[in-house]
């Protein structure tokens, strides 16, 4: 049994607010807050979403904890226990793919959280993402080489950030480093964060810590306009390169036996 009708009114009292303001600020009847806080009918799913972001909570908080004056949320930094995701839908109640270009990188800091701003980013669908929340976003510079400065990466969305993986990329949302696209080196720690890893090597890692992070998606897809070069003929100079390192593999392994 969720505890959704006690907490909502609980909220809405604490915040100084008649069951006609809640309602406006919702955009719902007046008489729907009434059926929710006396537990004769429960909001849907995009309107509990709409109340814990409206909150500030996550949506486990607002059904299963007892809130009153004894109760504390989470802290945000927990990993397992993020802010409720903003996100569209479509005329069939499909999850869009919000698009969050270059220039609109420095907004989404603030307006992430913001179902209004995230309304107003270009969104778009793709078939063989239709299960999970998805987000694409335009990246710009050469530290993820070979993917060129421009490519869109779709990413879905990671809740719990114990299960990112070592070794895969991911876009990395942090209050210092806004929008990156970066490999991943080790799993999250709690206390230290992660520690992200350019594929161009003229880049040093470094970390982000948890603190500093906002959202984490991992990398399904990309989309460019480039389209890849043939691989150019290998020369001597190249296979004479690949012969020493190979001897010099070959010639540790040896060593450490």
């Amino acid at each position: 049994m969720s505890n959704i009708a006690s907490n909502l009114k609980f909220l809405r009292k604490k915040k100084g607010l008649t069951q006609q303001q809640f309602a406006d600020a919702l955009e719902i009847k007046r008489a729907s807050v009434g059926a929710y806080e006396e537990d004769r009918a429960e909001p849907k799913y995009e309107l509990l979403r709409k109340i814990a972001q409206f909150y500030d909570l996550t949506m486990d908080e607002l059904a299963n904890d007892v809130i009153d004056e004894k109760w504390r949320p989470q802290p945000k930094s927990n990993a397992s226990n993020l802010r409720v995701l903003s996100v569209t839908v479509d005329g069939n109640e499909r999850e869009n793919i919000e698009l969050v270009p270059v220039k609109a990188s420095a907004g989404y800091l603030n307006g992430y959280g913001d179902p209004e701003y995230v309304a107003e980013l270009p969104k778009f669908s793709l078939p063989m993402f239709n299960q999970g929340t998805y987000r694409a976003f335009e990246i710009k510079g050469d530290s993820m080489l070979p993917l060129p400065s421009g490519s869109i990466i779709i990413g879905e969305y990671i809740e719990n950030w114990h299960d990112i993986k070592p070794s895969q990329t991911y876009v990395v949302v942090s209050r210092e480093d806004g929008v990156v696209y970066k490999r991943v080196a080790y799993k999250f720690k709690e206390d230290k964060g992660l520690k992200l890893v350019s594929d161009n090597k003229t880049y040093e890692p470094y970390w982000v810590s948890t603190e500093d992070i906002i959202e984490v998606w991992k990398a399904k897809a990309f989309i460019s306009t480039e389209l890849p070069e043939p691989s150019p003929e290998p020369t001597m100079e190249t296979l004479t390169s690949m012969m020493a390192q190979m001897q010099k593999t070959i010639k540790s392994v040896v060593n450490n036996k």
